[in-house]
């Protein structure tokens, strides 16, 4: 889930906005009690007073990105941010999301979903109507809600990593197939091995101490930007009452808990994407299918480019239609690409209905709307369920191809429609003896302790999750931390959350196989013996005191720079740490640098030490700044613990800068010192005590 992914292939994935149609006039009336953190409470007497009110104090805190998003939907990124706007408009009109709700708004969106859906855009347009000021574009108003539901299909395009197939056909990397069955060329498989994620694990009661039910919330997203955490509270008469996380353009809360149940998300990864090697005739009009020539339809992409600060220069970019869906042509052929977020448009009404759930009952049956297409589901309720399903919409397939592969576009064999694998038959456990379930993007079949887990059967032939076995660093920690473990305090969980420590059996870090660092004798390497002592010495832990913490990362992020297959690993690592032990003599003067010294956690004038590394517990991923030091980009993002217990529900929570993006508003920084301590601020479900405390109360009429 990274806005690198969008941007490579079409940089979008948030809003398509046109015009909107007259709306009915409605009299919200809406409270808004900002706590000491500058969180949302936004209070309704209906569910549509609260979408009006979700989306005023979302502009409030997040307008620039908002639009920024909107833009590059909408196809006008390009007048905004030039050249790389562009890439995001171009790539967008391949995707034929628009014409996909176009056909289909007026037939799936009705009745108080459509209330609430409306409600929201009203809220957006007023608030963009009432503060022209903040506009970056003016042509971007009014949105619709056709154009927020096409930003929920972006949305699910990217979590699903459907995108990565598109980028290797506009890259050129899909070849040409050999055979029409079981074809060997890969093309769904980025992210399988990456160590970028979420964590989210469930404790029953039978597990706990206490006998409370807990719920650990702890999605790895970039702290900044497009699909960064912006944290509310929803509170209506009509039963929706949670607090939670969403991006920004999200009606509703996307991971949460309510006074009954929460759940986390975390990315899957199983074949959501499909991609064909269409048979086309020698003049490029015309394909094969089903023993019948049918015309290529040929479409053009438009869109323009600001230049010199004023000049807008058209682009235009050819691509075509066939019955699979948009198709290419590359220097290897023509290729057609089929994704199951482009088949959809249930996801927000799925959302909103998993806020509402007040039971397992209830919850299940809005999964079973199929509208998200991908991530894993961890659940837990305070009647002590706890519940765990790798979620995906997933099409039945003829198991005699192989849908990793580059399947033939000439047989209507390939073409999947919306006959759907049964949500059953998804991997998924309810309630194990175990007592407990966990998913940090790793396989989906450890989901729990040995003999608890889904057992992967044949089906997963055609539904590509993750094998048996294959784990990351997270996982393989988690199961370390379980293994023999009786009940747990609600502070063993704090800690089981905050873990900073890599597994003894050390999988890949960054892509990179670490391990060599550890094998490689001191005695052998007398240049870099001092560095090499320091990493083997090293416990493993990530705080900010480690030094050989810092030692490792520096030598990591310096191999996976150099790069280079045909390079011996002991090579690879040596020309790392000769790399990392000349920076650090450079900037620090010295290898045994802390870790918090190296690695920051930065925004303005606010400047802290940050602990985590890539792909353990508390995971935190940087990037090197100008002055040498590595500053914070994703990993640890918005944290929720829960809490269910017979007295009800108790919520601790935090973000990793704060509720809002404006420069010099206090609550764009408020959190970071929490953040970095690993402390969390309380919440509370409670009407009176928010209102009571808050900072700032207010009204929408």
């Amino acid at each position: 889930m990274k806005r690198s992914v969008i941007y490579s292939v079409v940089a979008m994935f948030v809003f398509w906005s046109q015009s909107a149609s007259g709306q009915n006039i409605i009299d919200y009336k809406v409270t808004i009690a900002r706590d000491s953190f500058g969180v949302p409470h936004i209070f309704g007497e209906t569910d549509e007073d609260v979408a009006y009110g979700m989306a005023w104090v979302q502009c409030e805190d997040q307008f620039k990105t908002m639009q920024e998003i909107l833009a590059a939907c909408r196809g006008v990124y390009g007048e905004i941010k030039g050249k790389d706007g562009v890439i995001a408009d171009i790539g967008i009109q391949y995707m034929g999301l628009k014409d996909f709700v176009d056909e289909n708004y007026d037939n799936d969106v009705k009745g108080d979903f459509k209330g609430y859906l409306e409600s929201y855009v009203q809220g957006v347009n007023d608030y963009a109507e009432k503060h022209p000021e903040r506009v970056l574009l003016k042509k971007l108003f009014p949105i619709s809600g056709r154009e927020v539901l096409v930003g929920y299909m972006l949305g699910n395009v990217e979590i699903s990593g459907a995108g990565n197939d598109l980028k290797r056909i506009l890259n050129g990397r899909v070849k040409r197939s050999r055979t029409e069955k079981k074809t060997k060329e890969k093309v769904s498989s980025d992210g399988i091995n990456s160590d970028k994620g979420s964590n989210a694990f469930a404790f029953a009661p039978s597990k706990t101490k206490d006998g409370s039910t807990y719920l650990a919330i702890n999605s790895h997203q970039p702290l900044e930007g497009w699909y960064s955490w912006y944290e509310a509270h929803l509170h209506s008469e009509e039963g929706l009452n949670i607090i939670g996380g969403t991006f920004a353009g999200g009606a509703s809360i996307f991971l949460g808990a309510n006074e009954h149940l929460g759940w986390a998300h975390t990315v899957n990864h199983a074949d959501f994407s499909d991609v064909y090697e269409l048979t086309v005739n020698e003049d490029g009009t015309a394909y094969l299918y089903d023993g019948e020539w049918l015309p290529l339809t040929k479409k053009k992409a438009k869109a323009k480019v600001k230049v010199l600060g004023f000049m807008k220069i058209p682009i235009k970019r050819a691509y075509y239609e066939s019955v699979y869906g948009p198709t290419f042509k590359t220097d290897s052929g023509y290729f057609a690409w089929r994704f199951m977020a482009g088949q959809t448009l249930k996801m927000a009404e799925q959302w909103w209905k998993m806020n509402k759930a007040q039971n397992l009952e209830e919850f299940r049956e809005a999964l079973e709307i199929r509208g998200i297409i991908s991530t894993n589901i961890v659940y837990a309720d305070r009647e002590g369920n706890i519940y765990y399903v790798s979620n995906g919409r997933i099409p039945e397939r003829d198991p005699a191809y192989d849908w990793n592969g580059v399947l033939p576009g000439n047989t209507s064999e390939t073409l999947t429609d919306n006959n759907l694998i049964p949500f059953d038959s998804l991997p998924q456990v309810l309630n194990p003896k175990s007592g407990w379930v966990f998913n940090t993007n790793n396989t989906p079949f450890t989901a729990s302790a040995s003999g608890f887990s889904p057992r992967e059967t044949k089906l997963n032939g055609v539904m590509s999750y993750q094998e048996s076995g294959r784990e990351n660093n997270r996982s393989v920690r988690f199961l370390e931390l379980m293994e023999g473990r009786g009940k747990l305090t609600y502070e063993d969980f704090k800690r089981i959350k905050y873990d900073d420590q890599y597994p003894s059996n050390l999988r890949k870090v960054s892509g990179v196989d670490v391990n060599v660092l550890f094998r490689m004798d001191p005695k052998s390497y007398p240049e870099v013996a001092d560095a090499l002592e320091i990493i083997q010495n090293w416990d493993r832990r990530s705080n900010v005191e480690s030094e050989g913490a810092t030692m490792f990362l520096a030598t990591a992020y310096a191999m996976k720079a150099i790069g280079g297959r045909q390079l011996q690993r002991e090579e690879m690592a040596l020309k790392g740490l000769i790399d990392a032990k000349s920076k650090l003599l450079e900037k620090y003067g010295t290898l045994k640098v802390a870790l918090g010294d190296f690695q920051r956690h930065i925004r303005g004038d606010v400047n802290l030490p940050m602990a985590g590394a890539p792909d353990v517990l508390a995971s935190i991923y940087s990037v090197a700044q100008e002055d040498g030091t590595y500053k914070a980009v994703a990993g640890e993002s918005y944290i929720e613990l829960v809490r269910f217990s017979k007295e009800g529900v108790e919520i601790e929570s935090i973000n990793a800068y704060g509720n809002s993006e404006v420069d010099g508003d206090p609550n764009s920084t408020n959190q970071m010192e929490y953040f970095t301590t690993q402390r969390l601020k309380k919440m509370t479900f409670d009407k009176e005590e928010i209102l009571s405390k808050a900072v700032k109360v207010y009204n929408l009429k």
